[in-house]
């Protein structure tokens, strides 16, 4: 993935033929905090654009007002505020018709959650989900958090960034909290080294670059066994690390149908498939219908990527 960050006014690298546009991080300068937080309209035009995108970073949105709804891989979300909204990097996104969201956002990298690492795997069972309506309470709650975060990033008093590190953690923790997110949580009984092989794995398989690979070279990339990595995977969810790869990769052909004009040849071959008809039964099997069918039924009318360089 590219730099995670970058200066204001750096241009926007064009994305390869086919792919979907990556937006990174600006900050204000070299070294400065891998952060950001306002509203809509302090962010930029960007943070409500309407064709399909990824980032380098995390972004959590509380939608207060607006209409229309937000896509997020192969979900559309009507708005109904208020939202609270958990995007994950890499995850394709965008906003679509009515009158557009208000609210504030939160944006932050990786690196940024170095005081409370846990957080990670908090925020990814949290972009499973990633549409939480908040009731009265909840949303007093979190509009609070939010403000606060907003003040203290744009006042930048001393020590500011270890107080944005701890607004965030109870951000993170509050909207773990959040009722109705379905039955995405892992096992308790996984504790210690195998819980953090079972979440580094977890966010290995999730990335593009992933499809394809094996269980054991997952296990080689994480220093571990394959005997090990499955036992650590097992503990956390209760499902088989192969499984979960398989699924993986029919997720990410599924959002290179939806988003991109990449014929049905150039996804097999981004997920790892030499062959595109061996792709399409495999596609058929996970999912119930033929790649074709899929695009057909989930792409989008707002293409933000360039024409396949060639035919399906």
């Amino acid at each position: 993935m590219r730099s995670t960050t970058v200066l204001p006014g750096t241009p926007s690298l064009p994305p390869p033929p086919g792919d979907v546009p990556l937006h990174r991080l600006e900050v204000a300068g070299p070294g400065a905090v891998p952060f950001a937080a306002g509203s809509f309209e302090a962010v930029g035009p960007l943070s409500r654009w309407d064709r399909p995108h990824r980032h380098t970073f995390y972004e959590i949105v509380h939608v207060s007002a607006g209409s229309g709804a937000h896509v997020v891989d192969l979900a559309r979300w009507p708005l109904r505020p208020p939202h609270l909204a958990v995007i994950l990097p890499g995850q394709v996104h965008h906003w679509e018709g009515g009158r557009g969201p208000e609210g504030t956002l939160v944006l932050f990298t990786d690196d940024f959650l170095v005081d409370h690492p846990g957080d990670r795997e908090t925020l990814r069972k949290l972009g499973e989900q990633c549409w939480f309506g908040l009731d009265t309470d909840h949303d007093r709650s979190v509009r609070h958090l939010m403000a606060e975060l907003v003040a203290e990033h744009r006042q930048r008093a001393p020590g500011h960034e270890s107080v944005l590190r701890a607004l965030l953690h109870v951000l993170v923790v509050r909207a773990s909290r959040l009722p109705d997110r379905g039955g995405t949580g892992g096992d308790s009984r996984a504790q210690g080294r195998p819980a953090a092989v079972a979440e580094a794995f977890a966010l290995l398989i999730a990335r593009p670059e992933a499809a394809g690979r094996s269980v054991r070279e997952c296990a080689d990339r994480l220093g571990v066994t394959p005997h090990y990595l499955t036992q650590a995977v097992r503990a956390a969810t209760g499902r088989p690390p192969g499984r979960l790869l398989i699924e993986a990769r029919a997720y990410q052909a599924q959002r290179l149908l939806a988003h991109t004009q990449l014929s049905v040849r150039q996804v097999a071959a981004r997920t790892g498939f030499a062959d595109p008809a061996y792709f399409s039964r495999f596609f058929r099997r996970e999912t119930g219908s033929s790649p074709g069918d899929f695009r057909k039924h989930h792409s989008r009318p707002h293409q933000s990527l360039e024409a396949p360089s060639a035919p399906a």
